[in-house]
């Protein structure tokens, strides 16, 4: 078996080849295992990145639904020692990662597990930057700022979503201020990613179809930024081949097994292509969003994103910027309609308790998201405004 193909069995009756990578994938340098029940492969994986002890980071909630014991279960198997650090919350703090820290020097882990959504991934990238880097999570703002060699990493997703476990970059907010700091390197990211779309059959509808969103969010606005190429683009198409495919099947049937096969991948494919080149101006509308009046990221992403579509095709001297997954960018902005409306997603700020005169604070704060400077259709704090407007009503 090569270092980018599947291993193990295929549980209840599906063909093998129903869970083969993509050949990008199988180039991508990181070691991706994909298919139903690969998370009893987690043992023997950290086993032959030569590590005993292991920290693994997670949630209540995932802990709940039984996964923590199943990655222990694996782990333990393997003559591996763990400690379980579930203290991640939604949109992890600095306050989460020093948590984690200080539990993870009571054993001094040489391997780390992020098990959960983007929030345990990205936290446990935190905690391995602070780890083995020392200092304080704001000291790796930006890119590649650690000096030290970091732990390996094998990153679990449990939700079809964020791409973090594709991704080098962990999002950590700063408890006081609140703004998100993506901080990146190289070192950070995992050197293997367990696909197990049975992890994913547990998530609670509306995470499910946030999470969702996000990820077509992903690969619609990597379609477009301005630093999009071939890598990027091919990781682009083969995310929106599945994810558009799945999508209406995986919310409204969430015991088909193919349908979050398909979604597991294609967010995964999708946080590939974002590591290749960058996001836009929906991503730079939403984390104010989040960050003032609480709305989950992926639902004011999906929100904004079709009227970013909008105002981004509507510069002709741009073409379609969309070209990579649709011919029209209308019909592109009419399709992703009709998948929040499968969602449920609210459709206008107003319905989500956002005031308008809190519009131009809004603006005012994508303009410095670093997402924004990466749209297709330049952006400053009038246009995002005219696009708050827009998504208003």
């Amino acid at each position: 078996m090569t270092s980018n193909q599947t291993s193990g069995g295929v549980a209840r009756g599906h063909s093998q080849a129903e869970y083969n990578l993509p050949e990008i994938l199988r180039r991508s340098g990181t070691h991706v295992v994909f298919g139903p029940g690969k998370l009893d492969t987690l043992g023997e994986l950290a086993r032959k990145e030569g590590a005993s002890r292991v920290l693994l980071v997670t949630d209540p909630g995932i802990a709940a639904v039984g996964h923590v014991e199943g990655a222990l279960s694996s782990l333990r198997k393997n003559g591996l020692s763990a400690m379980v650090f579930d203290g991640v919350e939604e949109n992890p703090t600095t306050q989460h990662v020093e948590s984690g820290v200080r539990s993870a020097r009571k054993i001094h882990p040489e391997l780390i597990v992020g098990l959960g959504g983007g929030s345990a991934m990205d936290c446990a990238k935190g905690i391995n930057f602070v780890l083995t880097n020392g200092g304080k999570m704001v000291d790796y703002w930006g890119i590649n700022k650690a000096t030290r060699p970091m732990l390996p990493m094998i990153a679990v997703p449990t939700t079809a979503g964020t791409g973090s476990d594709a991704q080098s970059f962990a999002l950590i907010s700063d408890r006081v201020t609140h703004r998100k700091m993506a901080c990146g390197d190289a070192k950070a990211r995992s050197r293997t990613v367990i696909l197990d779309p049975d992890l994913t059959i547990t998530v609670p509808p509306k995470v499910a179809a946030a999470t969702g969103i996000d990820a077509i969010a992903h690969t619609v606005e990597t379609a477009a930024t301005t630093s999009r190429n071939e890598t990027s683009l091919a990781y682009t198409r083969e995310a929106w081949k599945r994810l558009n495919r799945a999508f209406e099947q995986a919310m409204s049937t969430p015991s088909n097994d193919i349908a979050r096969a398909d979604m597991l991948l294609g967010a995964h494919l999708a946080g590939a292509a974002i590591e290749q080149s960058m996001l836009g101006a929906a991503h730079a509308c939403a984390n104010p969003l989040t960050a003032r009046f609480g709305i989950a990221h992926g639902v004011a992403v999906g929100l904004m994103l079709p009227h970013v579509v909008r105002f981004n095709a509507s510069d002709r001297t741009l073409g379609n910027p969309y070209a990579a997954i649709e011919d029209d960018a209308e019909h592109l902005a009419h399709r992703l309609g009709e998948m929040l409306a499968v969602a449920r997603m609210p459709r206008s700020l107003a319905s989500c308790g956002v005031l308008e005169e809190a519009l131009p604070d809004l603006a005012r704060a994508a303009a410095d998201e670093w997402t924004a400077g990466f749209n297709p259709r330049s952006v400053a704090q009038e246009e995002l405004l005219a696009i708050y407007r827009a998504a208003y009503v």
